[in-house]
């Protein structure tokens, strides 16, 4: 942005002449010696940044070093509008605001005060205490056309690699997918909104006792919708998911979620496509919250990654 007049260095508080760049994404990497061909490029999820990605509350090492041990290139995402990427083209005030028991039971930690007992939450306060503190504010509304833009920019300086997003991340996943053909992979962890459809293929809502109402998708094209055929793309989800309907809304909520995900799973390999959902107690890995990356068994969560990387040829 640049606002109108000539900058004047002897009254250099003026706004006149001058810019001010916003809405981009702040982007940390590091490349391995040896390093596989396809890097993993990380989009937080919402109230988070890329510290997601880097340590557990707990201070165990995050998927950042875990994938980099492996051999991959990581690319970590503050999206626009968010930790360091906070320079923002909105106005908006921001409000302390008591919610973090909220997040708590959101997440799937458990029903606060309540953990659940299968959990793989870290269960002491100090590891709470990080947890709360790592969430950090939007400083503008979140648009997925400026997230998107942002993650595809980037594709488009790194060359091809893989997108691994988390939560509120998945719809500008699949957008950034449709958007740059250099996008080889989607690996999306538990995402909730921004499912997408072709036009006349739209499902139903989904109801749920969640705090959020019923969870619809959105239509595009069939031809946007077909380029996500051309890709492998897996989706995550971990535990205390309701298998049917009930009044506890943060399983319910979660319930919702992953319905309807195997119901677009289910439209992407309809129209040719190979994407796959893995609900993770059903393949033997229990306890899971909204953050199985970070959980106390994320190793053996990496491990189930890295074998879907390894089965798709990802891993070269």
């Amino acid at each position: 942005m640049t606002e109108s007049g000539n900058f004047d260095v002897n009254d250099a508080l003026k706004p006149q002449g001058q810019t001010f760049h916003g809405d981009h994404a702040y982007v940390f990497y590091q490349i391995p010696v040896k390093a596989r061909k396809y890097p993993l490029v990380f989009l937080h999820g919402a109230g988070q940044s890329k510290k997601t990605w880097e340590t557990t509350p707990d201070g165990r090492e995050g998927f950042q070093n875990i994938f980099l041990r492996r051999k991959y290139p990581v690319y970590l995402l503050d999206q626009p509008r968010r930790g360091e990427a906070g320079k923002s083209m909105e106005e908006v005030i921001i409000k302390p605001t008591a919610d973090e028991q909220f997040w708590f039971t959101q997440f799937r930690i458990g029903n606060y005060p309540d953990y659940f007992p299968n959990g793989q939450f870290p269960k002491d306060g100090a590891s709470l205490e990080q947890f709360y503190r790592q969430m950090t504010p939007n400083t503008g509304s979140f648009d997925a056309k400026v997230i998107t833009d942002a993650v595809s920019g980037l594709f488009d300086k790194i060359s091809e690699g893989i997108l691994v997003t988390h939560s509120q991340g998945g719809g500008p996943g699949w957008l950034t997918a449709i958007k740059n053909d250099k996008v080889k992979a989607v690996v999306a962890y538990e995402p909730y909104s921004g499912f997408v459809f072709p036009q006349g293929e739209l499902p139903s809502p989904i109801q749920s006792s969640g705090l959020f109402g019923e969870l619809k998708g959105t239509e595009i094209p069939l031809s946007d919708f077909k380029k996500l055929t051309q890709i492998p793309i897996v989706i995550y989800y971990g535990d205390n998911i309701a298998k049917e309907p009930t009044n506890v809304w943060n399983k319910d909520h979660w319930r919702s979620g992953l319905e309807m995900a195997r119901i677009w799973v289910a439209a992407i390999n309809k129209h040719g496509g190979d994407a796959t959902v893995v609900h993770l107690p059903e393949v033997g890995i229990l306890g899971n919250t909204h953050f199985p990356f970070s959980d106390l068994n994320n190793i053996q969560v990496a491990d189930e990654l890295s074998k879907w990387l390894k089965q798709k040829g990802l891993d070269k």
